[in-house]
């Protein structure tokens, strides 16, 4: 596996799923314009920044006690489709929420969907990825 950061072209339509532009949706959030308000947010976002490659924002907002050292990207894969199946908490008033997803990709040619129920917390007051558990 190769490392690149932001190595791929920015999208026009936001990779997350929303109606909006990348540059009005997930954008603001990677280049450090706004912050997310909500765990759901934060997961869009990072989907998101798995798609165009962004190592720095997922670094950023990922818990610093389960935070890698780096974040390796697949040439191969890319990530396509985000769908948000349920969320507990992670609301503007909440300390810490789950967000349960299903992100579908293509790698080597082939579909795959990764199904996974992440959890979240504030780390002063910023949302951040704690870990989360794959499906099966």
């Amino acid at each position: 596996m190769s490392k690149r950061r932001r190595a791929r072209p920015m999208p026009e339509d936001c990779p997350c799923g929303q109606s909006a532009t990348y540059a009005d949706c997930c954008g603001r959030l990677h280049s450090g314009a706004a912050q997310a308000t909500t765990a759901e947010q934060l997961m869009r976002s990072r989907f998101s920044a798995f798609a165009v490659h962004d190592e720095a924002y997922l670094l950023r907002s990922w818990d610093p006690r389960t935070r890698p050292a780096d974040v390796d990207f697949d040439p191969g894969m890319s990530w396509e489709r985000l769908d948000i199946v349920g969320s507990t908490g992670g609301g503007p008033f909440h300390t810490e929420g789950t967000v349960e997803f299903r992100a579908h990709y293509r790698a080597g040619g082939a579909a795959g969907v990764l199904h996974e129920n992440s959890r979240f917390r504030r780390d002063h007051g910023a949302w951040v990825y704690l870990d989360g558990d794959i499906e099966h």
